[in-house]
């Protein structure tokens, strides 16, 4: 097993879905190649951090009472108070408060605030991960074909909504199939195209949100781009160039 053998492997081995024969095969590799290795503990980490992450601490019963409290005090005349240690403390408190409730607000709250950058990513982190699992032989694609009135069709009645299905052979992106696949427990369809010796899903479903973002990055050696058309969001990831992807969501777009 090679390199670029290995890689579709990686979320399948940490979530334990080879075989016997598949797992072995995988940790021989991992024994003989330590940037394989890392990179398979660089994933096994980043899951950990995420599940474990408190990202949110609610603030004790009547804390900003207090704080703003103590504020009021601090404001009246000198003669009638002291500078005491604790109203610094609840001051410089209430500063930090603020500032850490602007910076989460501007985290959560992009484009009329329906859909943070955080969201975003961790989104692509379960489409990323459902792309490598679809790499994995008999997964691609649930119909195999070319001819885009033969997969569009297929979807009928497996979908609640009818996903947009093209060949663009001509511009090198050639239609493979399609499948269903699950993100953040519902059903969406995923369309699979060629390009070169890569292949790329293009993740759709139905978005009622306001939000009409374009969100793109990197993880892994993946790329993926996010954007929305027609009451539906796209999200299209593979290994291939970013360019590669921009080209199709150009051409899906039209």
């Amino acid at each position: 097993m090679t390199c670029d053998d290995s890689r579709p492997f990686f979320h399948a081995y940490l979530d334990g879905e080879l075989d016997a024969m598949q797992a072995a095969e995988f940790g021989r590799h991992m024994e003989s190649c330590s940037a394989c290795g890392r990179a398979v503990q660089a994933l096994e980490s980043l899951r950990s951090s995420m599940q474990n992450a408190q990202l949110r601490e609610p603030l004790p019963v009547g804390f900003e009472r207090k704080i703003r409290s103590e504020l009021d005090a601090a404001s009246q005349p000198a003669s009638s108070w002291k500078l005491t240690p604790w109203r610094l403390l609840a001051a410089a408190a209430l500063l930090l408060l603020a500032i850490g409730g602007s910076w989460k607000f501007a985290q959560r709250t992009r484009d009329n605030g329906d859909v943070s950058v955080t969201a975003a990513d961790a989104a692509a982190v379960e489409l990323v991960d459902a792309h490598i699992r679809a790499l994995q032989p008999g997964h691609l694609t649930d119909v195999t074909s070319t001819d885009q009135h033969t997969v569009k069709p297929w979807f009928d009645g497996r979908t609640a909504f009818a996903p947009p299905v093209r060949d663009f052979a001509a511009q090198d992106f050639p239609l493979v199939g399609g499948r269903l696949d699950v993100f953040q427990g519902h059903t969406v369809a995923a369309l699979v195209y060629g390009r070169r010796k890569h292949f790329i899903s293009v993740f759709i479903w139905p978005d009622a949100t306001q939000n009409a973002e374009q969100y793109a990055g990197a993880m892994n050696g993946y790329q993926w781009i996010s954007w929305k058309q027609s009451g539906l969001r796209f999200c299209a990831v593979a290994d291939t160039s970013r360019d590669d992807l921009a080209a199709l969501k150009d051409l899906i777009s039209r």
